[in-house]
């Protein structure tokens, strides 16, 4: 893994980026670390912050509670722990509640017996339509506990 710290003006750009994509505040870091895992991704780190980027996709990195607490999210039942820690999209049934998110939307998956943060995905229907549908994937997950980029991350530190 090729770690490099970014110049002030990368950070600032990927900071205001992170911040408009995702529609929240983030804590003030000066100056941020790429550690590049393959070609297509990487962990942007900084004090108090971590994120991963995937192809052209920022997302808020699994450790980092207290940024995912800000994002919109799903519970899922303790039979959808397994699949989601393997990889596989969300489904509908199992899914015992949500907050309020727009189609196309970062969404957090919490399971439902100790809110511990299972993973971090896309919307592909907003609140609303879940509101009204019983089956189907409802968001696509794209990193979750003990993945590749959990377990590089790891072995940063």
């Amino acid at each position: 893994m090729k770690t490099h710290p970014l110049s002030k003006t990368d950070s600032s750009e990927i900071l205001d980026a992170i911040e408009s994509d995702w529609k929240i505040e983030l804590p003030k870091v000066k100056t941020l670390v790429k550690h590049e895992i393959g070609e297509e991704a990487s962990i942007i780190s900084g004090d108090g912050f971590t994120a991963l980027k995937v192809g052209e996709t920022y997302m808020p990195f699994l450790s980092e509670t207290s940024i995912l607490e800000k994002f919109p999210r799903v519970i899922v039942d303790a039979g959808a722990i397994k699949f989601v820690c393997n990889g596989a999209n969300i489904m509908r049934p199992g899914i015992k509640s949500f907050t309020d998110f727009q189609r196309d939307q970062i969404v957090c998956v919490v399971e439902e017996t100790h809110n511990k943060f299972l993973a971090v995905g896309r919307s592909l229907v907003s609140s609303e339509e879940m509101k009204t549908i019983t089956k189907g994937e409802v968001v696509r997950n794209m990193h979750y506990i003990s993945d590749r980029y959990w377990e590089a991350a790891k072995a940063m530190k």
